[in-house]
């Protein structure tokens, strides 16, 4: 008997800060399929936690040491992800400093809650940022 199951994948909205100044959240512009602005995340690894992966992401696509403050949700929709079905593990954060893109990510920009393009996201970062936004 085979076992599928769906990909594991974490993901953060991170919040940027400079000192006790809030700066805004930091999304990517991907550069692989399916290309736009998405949350900073990724897969987790086998013999990784999902908080582990989050860090370890967050450090590959922005540069950023980012500290989990706490889990934000689970987002399951077999939808959500063009290429198959993943199950992705929410998390907040917080950073201090310059994002700089790496790993898949294009490009990193830091936007005020009040610019964020909802319509230029992927997967279903534009569900994962309104609930973020309903519960600021």
């Amino acid at each position: 008997m085979e076992l599928k199951t769906p990909y594991l994948a974490t993901d953060v909205v991170i919040r940027l800060w400079e000192g006790n100044s809030f700066r805004g959240i930091v999304l990517i512009e991907r550069k692989n399929p399916p290309v736009g602005l998405a949350l900073p995340g990724g897969f987790v690894e086998v013999g990784e936690s999902v908080e582990e992966a989050a860090v370890r992401e967050m450090k590959e696509e922005t540069g950023l040491d980012v500290s989990l403050s706490g889990l934000f949700g689970v987002y399951s929709d077999p939808e959500r992800d063009p290429r198959f079905h993943v199950v992705s593990v929410v998390f907040i954060g917080d950073a201090w400093g310059t994002p700089k893109a790496g790993s898949d990510a294009k490009e990193v920009r830091v936007f005020k809650l009040e610019d964020i393009p909802l319509d230029r996201l992927v997967f279903d970062h534009k569900k994962i940022i309104l609930d973020f936004l309903r519960r600021a």
